[in-house]
This record gives C-alpha cells, structure tokens and sequence, in this order.
C-alpha cells in the first residue's frame, strides 16, 4: 500500500488508499477505495482536530467538495509525540482520480489553523 505524505506545522499526515474490488462494479460505474490517515503530533503542545475538508478528483475532471466536522464523528486532541488513526471511503465513477485536502486545528490557546492532507492517487487494482 503506497503511503503519502505532508507535514505542516509540526503535524504529520499519512494517507494510505486501497481499492476494493469486491465493493466495486465495472459496469455500474462504481469503484470505491478506502484510505487510512494518521495525524502524528510533533510539536509540543496537544492540538484538536475540528473540521475536514476535501477535494475528490475523478478522471473526468468531476470534483466533489465534502467539508465537515471532526472525522469519523471525532474531534481527537492529539497529545505531543501521540498520533490519531481513522480510516473511510469514497466512491468514484472514473476507476481513477485523487483526493487532498485540509483539517482545521486548534492550538490550546484556541488560535485555528489548516494543516495539508496529502494529495493521495485512487486508482482500481493498483494495490
């Protein structure tokens, strides 16, 4: 599983696609992925995690926009040295395309700020 990259600010984000076959149907125009995120804390002050926003490219050029807050119904406080790992999935009709995005963060004196989630490649059968 090919893992990508992006650190902001202290703030580390993995993400991890994988394509799910059995899931998926050729015909139907339906090919879903999931893709694991870890959000590693390197600083030295805990930070909280609010809000995701992404941006889901398929081949045709389609880019749907999902925001919301937390992730997977969480807004984790993530500690220094400690890391926060959730996994989901989307659906595309094109059985190639990306996605990135950003997470707005929180500081403990309540100052916000974005962090980048690298831009990740979707592709069917590319495990």
């Amino acid at each position: 599983m090919t893992a990508y990259t992006a650190t902001t600010e202290g703030i580390t984000v993995t993400a991890r696609p994988i394509y799910l076959d059995g899931q998926s149907d050729f015909f139907a125009r339906k090919f879903v992925f999931a893709y694991f995120i870890r959000i590693e804390n390197h600083r030295k002050e805990k930070v909280q995690l609010l809000r995701r926003h992404w941006h889901i490219h398929d081949s045709n050029g389609e880019v749907k926009e999902v925001e919301g807050d937390g992730v997977v119904g969480k807004q984790p406080i993530i500690k220094p040295g400690e890391s926060h790992e959730y996994n989901s999935f989307c659906i595309l009709e094109t059985f190639e395309g990306f996605m990135e995005g950003t997470y707005k963060m929180k500081r403990p004196n309540g100052e916000l700020f974005d962090i980048t989630i690298p831009r990740f490649t979707l592709r069917a059968a590319a495990n």
